[in-house]
């Protein structure tokens, strides 16, 4: 890498934080930004509030809690790393480009994937739950 890539040692551009709560808030605010600007990601944020209140209504147990908060874990950071993989393209070129389509779409599979696996565990999980109350 050249002496000007981000990556170089002393680039004032991006500079390695200082402490460990400079660390968080620049998680916290890429978190910020993610929830502000992506519809899918404020669209997993609502199930997963409504997995919690079902959660709740069911009386879950502690394994199967471990299990929905792994599950809700796993949506919101494979949408978060979509997100970062799609903004990062976009710095790349704005114009259209076949492969940078299929690593987009490639992407969002695998939040899609992920995303389906957790409903089927966490319908699995709910149904089970809901029967134990009958």
């Amino acid at each position: 890498m050249g002496k000007n890539s981000i990556t170089s040692p002393g680039n004032d551009l991006y500079p390695k934080p200082h402490s460990l709560t400079a660390s968080f808030g620049y998680a916290l605010a890429g978190l910020a930004s993610a929830i502000k600007t992506e519809r899918n990601l404020r669209i997993h944020l609502v199930a997963m509030a409504l997995a919690l209140i079902i959660g709740i209504a069911l009386h879950l147990s502690v394994i199967e809690w471990c299990l929905i908060v792994i599950l809700c874990g796993l949506v919101i950071s494979a949408e978060l790393f979509n997100t970062a993989i799609e903004k990062s393209l976009n710095v790349v070129t704005r114009q259209y480009n076949a492969e940078v389509k299929r690593i987009k779409d490639i992407a969002a599979g695998a939040v899609f994937v992920t995303a389906i696996a957790a409903a089927a565990i966490g319908l699995i999980i709910f149904i089970s739950a809901a029967l134990r109350l009958v």
